[in-house]
């Protein structure tokens, strides 16, 4: 077992750090009754309601080592999702073609043509613009800036200002500017934290799309998912099935619109400018009044069955993907854990890796969270609704897995948090923070194999559907 050092009393002391004073319900903006069903593009606060209201409020009890044994934290692992970004090229074209349609082709006369319908037309205009690009907006970089200094107060011995200060913190991102932006953002909330922002240095981080965009780089996957057409017909079927039918009809009534034009694509587009709207300008805009929540419901299924089997359990080879940064978390993990003389350098305190939705998404599902006993089909919508796989709670923007290594009497334990929130491990059910040893016996499979090279070259059976969740 590795030195107990001096911040053996930090979870006592941790329970007694006031969460912060809440703002009254008059100063929380009004939220569409459908914000919930965003899938990767809800907001945090809808999985996380307190933080619409504060967003620096700490729950110190996510933090369970197990009561009556000595345990102090020594190392954090965060693996997060950029913050709230503006809407790629493709969504802003449909938008585009949505507004044409709108101004053109609406019916004057039809019985969609509302109070509503008239504010579409009269006073909303497109304002996104081809080179925002999936950009970080400001809300994004809020985001990543209130989480690193919830974090930290969370974790103070870790994401410390010396810590910061002597760079002992390792900061990675993938090459794309949301989440290099975000990862500055986040830095700047730990200078914020600990006051340090007037004078304080300039904090590097490291690009590593092996690591944190590794689903470009596993040919396996890019040519048995990304580019096979077969791969998500159950998203094609339900795309076109009755369910979805309906939801455009009803749309097309509303705009009065000729029911041929509105692809589903375009009613999408348009459920999508709510989405837009409320995450980067925290408003209710009018397209929100076009769905009720059985509409939402259908898209956001719509939206987990891509999810899942483009990105998750639908296909083997989309978990295995992440193989490398599986194998990357544990080797930090182990380095933290070792056995280490009273006189040696203690571990290093965190690592913070920055990726995207198809970061994360991999590697929950590797880990085996988030798993349904029945697959989600075109067919089974009905029978959908109670399961776990929801993308609009498990990874909406700034989403966050977090792995805490603790020191304690009987020897490390590893605690797992997603979205500030415990949850355990799937085969050790008993233990919100099990002994290290334990997970890593739980992954004993993974850990001695999971190739990345063998997955992705292709040399390895069970690339087609997994048929056995």
């Amino acid at each position: 077992m590795f030195q107990l050092g001096t911040h053996g009393f930090l979870l006592a002391a941790l329970s007694l750090v006031p969460t912060r004073v809440c703002c009254s319900s008059a100063e929380v903006p009004d939220v569409p009754k459908i914000a919930a069903y965003f899938g990767t593009k809800t907001r945090y606060e809808e999985v996380k309601p307190n933080v619409l209201r504060d967003p620096l409020t700490v729950n110190t009890s996510v933090l369970r080592p197990p009561p009556g044994e000595f345990c102090s934290p020594v190392h954090l692992t965060a693996v997060i999702r950029h913050g709230s970004r503006y809407p790629t090229v493709k969504n802003i074209r449909r938008i585009q073609r949505l507004s044409e349609l709108l101004q053109k082709d609406a019916s004057r006369t039809s019985e969609g043509s509302t109070e509503r319908l008239q504010e579409l037309r009269s006073r909303w205009e497109p304002w996104y613009t081809e080179d925002m690009d999936g950009q970080l907006v400001r809300k994004g970089r809020d985001d990543l800036r209130f989480l690193a200094q919830r974090l930290a107060t969370l974790f103070p011995s870790l994401l410390s200002e010396e810590n910061l200060r002597k760079r002992r913190i390792r900061f990675v991102t993938s090459s794309k500017h949301r989440c290099v932006s975000s990862v500055e953002a986040f830095q700047e909330g730990l200078q914020q934290h600990w006051g340090c922002h007037d004078n304080a240095p300039g904090y590097s981080h490291s690009v590593d799309d092996e690591l944190m965009r590794f689903f470009e780089l596993c040919r396996g996957y890019v040519d048995g998912v990304e580019n096979n057409r077969t791969a998500l017909l159950e998203v094609e079927k339900f795309k076109h099935g009755k369910e979805m039918e309906a939801v455009r009809r009803r749309i097309a009534e509303k705009l009065g619109l000729s029911l041929h034009l509105l692809t589903p694509d375009l009613v999408e587009a348009a459920f999508f400018i709510c989405s837009y709207e409320l995450s980067i300008k925290s408003i209710h805009s009018p397209w929100c009044f076009l769905f009720d929540k059985s509409d939402a419901k259908v898209l956001e299924y719509k939206s987990d069955l891509k999810q899942f089997w483009k990105r998750s359990y639908g296909h083997v080879i989309n978990s295995l993907s992440s193989c490398q940064l599986f194998h990357h978390i544990f080797r930090t993990l182990d380095k933290a854990g070792r056995p280490r003389r009273s006189t040696e350098a203690g571990p290093e305190p965190a690592s913070i890796l920055v990726g995207h939705a198809e970061t994360l998404l991999p590697l929950l599902s590797l880990l085996g969270l988030y798993k349904d006993q029945t697959l989600p089909t075109a067919s089974n919508y009905h029978s959908q609704h109670g399961r776990s796989f929801r993308t609009s709670r498990i990874i909406p923007y700034a989403a966050n897995l977090l792995f805490v290594l603790y020191d304690c009497q009987r020897g490390p334990r590893l605690q797992l948090l997603v979205n500030e929130t415990p949850l355990r491990f799937p085969d050790l059910q008993t233990d919100d923070t099990p002994l290290y040893r334990d997970v890593r016996a739980t992954y004993r499979h993974l850990l001695d194999g999971c190739d990345f090279r063998r997955v992705c070259e292709g040399r390895v059976e069970g690339r087609g559907p997994n048929t056995e969740l």
